[in-house]
């Protein structure tokens, strides 16, 4: 079946020129993924290309996580294609999701939990953050200290502190995920948890919550009157 290229189509049906007669939220899921790609190929039109990106992943949904090795598998997309789509698809992950940190009073360990959802879904390792408040609990900064299997030799508390002493904090809260969906903490987490919390009674900035994060639940060391 021959393609039809984009130069081929009416203007009012090109994604182009309907974002800008009829708005973006008017457009396509199709339209949208071709104005990212900007071009398609010499046989194929952008239109096309981006129908099959979708074919070709599973939907719309699958974007979110999406690989640049499972992108350029499609024909037609490339490494270049690849990176634009995934830089657009993270720049509006980070505008939903990201908010002013200068607003956010992290009072209890579901605040955290909401906020670090987005940071930490399916992910396949761990990762582990700080962050830091000031004296009315207000986030200052958030810090990915590590990425790994978590323990007392990689997450040192040197680093920990360090960073709470540029910032001037008050409080650290640290953050980390089980990508096994269990929040259960390990016996390294335990330790791990008991250790940092005696640096930071020594240091005068105490650590007032650990926080293991899944998907949809957590579990917090203050909470369970461990910390």
């Amino acid at each position: 079946m021959r393609q039809v290229l984009i130069k081929n189509i009416p203007k009012v049906e090109r994604p182009r020129e309907r974002l800008e007669q009829y708005g973006v939220s008017n457009l396509s899921n199709e339209e949208l993924i071709s104005i990212i790609l900007k071009t398609g190929t010499k046989n194929e039109s952008v239109k096309s290309l981006a129908t099959r990106v979708l074919t070709s992943i599973g939907g719309i949904n699958k974007l979110k996580d999406i690989k640049i090795n499972t992108l350029t598998i499609i024909k037609g997309i490339g490494k270049v294609k690849a990176m634009e789509l995934i830089a657009a698809i993270e720049l509006g992950k980070r505008i939903y999701y990201d908010k002013d940190i200068t607003n956010n009073a992290f009072n209890n360990a579901e605040s955290v939990f909401n906020y670090f959802k987005y940071y930490l879904d399916n992910k396949k390792q761990e990762h582990f953050y700080c962050l830091y408040l000031d004296n009315k609990k207000n986030l200052i900064d958030k810090k990915l200290l590590f990425v790994g299997t978590i323990n007392q030799s990689v997450v040192h508390p040197r680093e920990i502190f360090k960073e709470a002493y540029l910032l001037s904090a008050s409080y650290i809260i640290c953050v980390h995920n089980h990508p096994s969906n269990d929040p259960t903490p390990s016996k390294e987490d335990i330790v791990f948890t008991k250790n940092i919390r005696e640096v930071g009674s020594i240091q005068g900035i105490p650590i007032i919550d650990h926080i293991i994060v899944c998907n949809n639940k957590y579990y917090s060391f203050f909470e369970q009157n461990k910390i």
